[in-house]
């Protein structure tokens, strides 16, 4: 029975492997975010400032250990047998749930899910106890620290509101003595900015980041816990200088530097404590083996109240630990994925939203409007002015193609994001108050694009949609990391070495299968295929670019049209359900197209605004009309086979592979034409334009006939006539593409002939 324990401790050793590597994937995001958003400095430069701040956090965490053996539950009142269970559902349930995260590109708090872990497990074990013994839940006070967990809950929630509206107020005030021109303003403003922002990151780093190291023998970290103010003073006046120096004589950008010492402080602070959320429960579990190991006492009779002293980590943990987590950062895709979901919600301007507006979305702006409009409304019209002056973001020209290597956001948000979240997880630290760094540097990044008007009427809606999406998400990771570690354990109690192995092997497939759905939707966005955003400024430049577009929706449409014509034949309800995905795909990057329509016309020469955008917007149309006839026939063939009605009869499949493979060869030379650019060929495709028109005519009476005399579904009979129906529509859509550029190739190449 004892060989069960040597195979939990193999398995949290790999456990808390791959717990640092999914939890580094999600808490990247609260130290990258403002340098890449930013791109104040080099992502090369980025990386290695992080990786440096890892190194240093990761070796100063040792004392941070504890909040695993003893913050949760009272070790004493269990047993080893006990704890082990409670570890090993608790670093199962937090891999898959950080993986989940992870997967979805959705940044959550890997301390909210450690602490429940622990609660729901111990709680489940302690529910155990309890009942075996016939005492009530009245009981559970004496096994849970419910004192400290309603402090980190409360702690957590409070930091959401606090960090949001800090954020905001700071930005105001930011902007309004910085401004959008922050390179133009006399040197003693950025000097006052840099003081002020580096002495907290560097109040910061010595309050959070190495609150357990010894520096110059703890007279440093001394002075600044007992005389804060006079530390305070001392660094602003010191950094206000040393900024001034830096600008005036080095002439440095003092906001790159805020931004390279805020990222480095971040990911120190990030390794020094939330270490803990990945390898403290491991490290708890093999120091516990190690006792009961030394002990000679059975399992199940082992107390564990040596978890309640504190023990230090040894320092070959940390450094393999520092190396696993600087390994991941440089390599992990999904870190990236995650990272892109909060700077794609605090970008300045409009773009493509990854969050759909809600309900709830929707009366908030309405709300927050409204009360805005009510507020500007007793504010003067001159101060209304000059502030409206201040917030005012100067129009800048945008070279074509650039418009990806734009900054998400201006370097003064960026320093004022690591400024603030430095300042208030540094406060909380010196208050002993808990709470999440992830929560706090997302609401703070929040507030602060709230107040830089970011968030603007067109935006609005969409980015506060996203943003109730990561709360109410982070509401679920408190939800089902405290269920799902409590089930996990009250599991492994009943089915004891069956029952870790069996979630052993389901972690790992579900691990698997996270995996290779990242892998494919980051090969689908990196096809060929996907559709481009005009960028040319002539009318020549658009009929080539969007010649490359109508290849690929064509090429595309084809292999959905015939995956949807045999899918039917077949049955086959998987095919239909991936087919129908396809297309929503086309559908959505086609209505992308569309929504760029203002900065296609904003970008285009004058003396060809009227010919290209009036081009453009026709082919636009006509490609959305081709689109939804594909839509339909997918959604219909998909919703027929679903609902289980009767297959389509022989002769209609037969029909139907017929019109497939005519469509085909209509479809294969358009593509061939539009991919290979040669818009002579049009000509011999419209003369034979007719045969397509043609046959859907004839297949169309002969379906009638069969309705008059054979035919007993009337459903067959729908989905026949709107198969053909539409697909006569996207005969008429791929004709009128044709015709379109049939005639813009002759008004402008004819003229080239003639002058010849």
């Amino acid at each position: 029975m004892d060989n069960i324990y040597l195979v939990i401790m193999v398995a949290l050793a790999v456990l808390a492997i791959t717990d640092l590597v999914v939890g580094v994937s999600n808490d990247a995001v609260n130290f990258l975010n403002s340098a890449l958003g930013s791109k104040a400095i080099s992502f090369k430069t980025i990386m290695v400032v992080a990786s440096i701040g890892i190194a240093l956090g990761a070796m100063s965490s040792s004392g941070m250990m504890e909040v695993a053996r003893k913050g949760i539950f009272n070790p004493s009142e269990f047993v080893f047998a006990e704890i082990m269970i409670i570890f090993m559902a608790v670093m199962i349930t937090d891999v898959l749930l950080l993986d989940f995260f992870n997967t979805l590109g959705m940044p959550t708090s890997t301390t909210v899910s450690i602490v429940f872990e622990l609660l729901g497990a111990a709680v489940a074990m302690a529910l155990i106890k309890v009942s075996g013994t016939g005492g009530g839940f009245e009981a559970l006070g004496s096994y849970i620290n419910t004192d400290k967990a309603t402090e980190i809950i409360l702690g957590i929630l409070l930091s959401v509101v606090i960090a949001f509206s800090i954020g905001a107020i700071v930005q105001f005030f930011s902007r309004l003595l910085i401004s959008f021109r922050f390179n133009e303003q006399p040197k003693w403003i950025g000097s006052v900015f840099g003081g002020l922002a580096i002495t907290a990151i560097i109040h910061f780093i010595l309050v959070k980041g190495l609150k357990s190291a010894n520096l110059f023998d703890g007279a440093l970290t001394e002075v600044a816990n007992t005389q804060p103010e006079l530390f305070l003073l001392g660094n602003f006046i010191f950094w206000m200088i040393v900024s001034l120096v830096l600008t005036s004589t080095f002439k440095l950008n003092i906001y790159k530097i805020i931004i390279t010492l805020g990222t480095f402080a971040l990911a120190m602070a990030f390794a020094g404590n939330d270490l803990v959320n990945f390898i403290g429960v491991p490290i708890a579990a093999w120091q516990s083996f190690q006792d009961w190991q030394a002990s000679g006492i059975a399992a199940s009779e082992y107390s564990m109240g040596g978890l309640a002293a504190a023990v230090q980590t040894p320092t070959y943990l940390l450094l393999i630990s520092g190396l696993v987590m600087i390994i991941t950062l440089w390599l992990s895709t999904k870190a990236r994925y995650v990272t892109e979901t909060e700077i794609n919600l605090a970008r300045e301007g409009e773009g493509e939203e990854r969050f759909q507006p809600n309900f709830l979305s929707r009366q908030i702006v309405k709300f927050s409007m409204t009360a805005f409009d009510s507020l500007s409304n007793t504010v003067p019209n001159g101060f209304r002015s000059r502030v409206s002056g201040r917030l005012t973001k100067p129009n800048q020209y945008i070279p074509k193609g650039k418009v990806q290597d734009m900054p998400a956001f201006d370097m003064v948000r960026a320093s004022v994001n690591l400024m603030v979240a430095s300042v208030l997880i540094s406060v909380a630290t010196s208050m002993k108050l808990p709470l999440s760094t992830t929560y706090v540097t997302f609401m703070v990044a929040m507030g602060s694009s709230l107040a830089d008007r970011a968030w603007g009427s067109e935006s609005a809606v969409y980015r506060v949609a996203g943003v109730l999406n990561v709360i109410g998400g982070w509401f679920f990771t408190a939800i089902c990391a405290f269920v799902a570690a409590a089930t996990i354990a009250y599991l492994l109690h009943i089915g004891g070495f069956v029952a870790l192995i069996l979630l052993l092997v389901f972690a790992g497939v579900l691990l698997v299968r996270n995996y290779l759905s990242h892998t494919r939707k980051k090969v689908e966005n990196k096809v060929d295929d996907i559709l481009r955003k005009a960028e040319s400024s002539s009318i020549q430049g658009v009929i080539e670019e969007s010649a490359t577009n109508i290849a690929s929706v064509i090429k595309r449409s084809n292999k959905i049209y015939t995956g949807a014509i045999n899918g039917l034949a077949k049955h086959d309800l998987e095919a239909l359900k991936k087919n129908n995905k396809g297309v929503k795909k086309l559908s959505k990057e086609v209505d992308g197209l569309k929504n760029n329509v203002y900065y296609f016309i904003k970008n285009l020469d004058e003396s060809s605004v009227g010919g290209a955008s009036n081009f453009y917007i026709t082919l636009l149309g006509v490609l959305q009309d081709f689109t939804q006839s594909l839509e339909y026939i997918s959604k219909v063939s998909y919703t027929h086979v679903r609902n289980n009605h009767k297959k389509l009869k022989y002769n209609q499949i037969k029909e139907l592979k017929d019109l497939d493979h005519l469509l085909e060869d209509l479809f294969h030379k358009t593509d061939e034409t539009f991919s290979q650019k040669s818009f002579d060929n049009i000509a011999r495709i419209l003369d034979n334009k007719d045969q397509y028109f043609d046959l859907i005519s004839e297949k169309m009476e002969k379906q009638v006939a069969r309705t008059r005399t054979e035919e007993t579904s009337p459903k067959n009979t729908t989905l026949y006539f709107s198969l053909l129906t539409e697909s006569k529509d996207m005969v008429k859509a791929t004709i009128k593409l044709l015709e379109l550029y049939y005639s813009e190739h002759d008004s402008t190449v004819e003229p080239a002939r003639i002058e010849k």
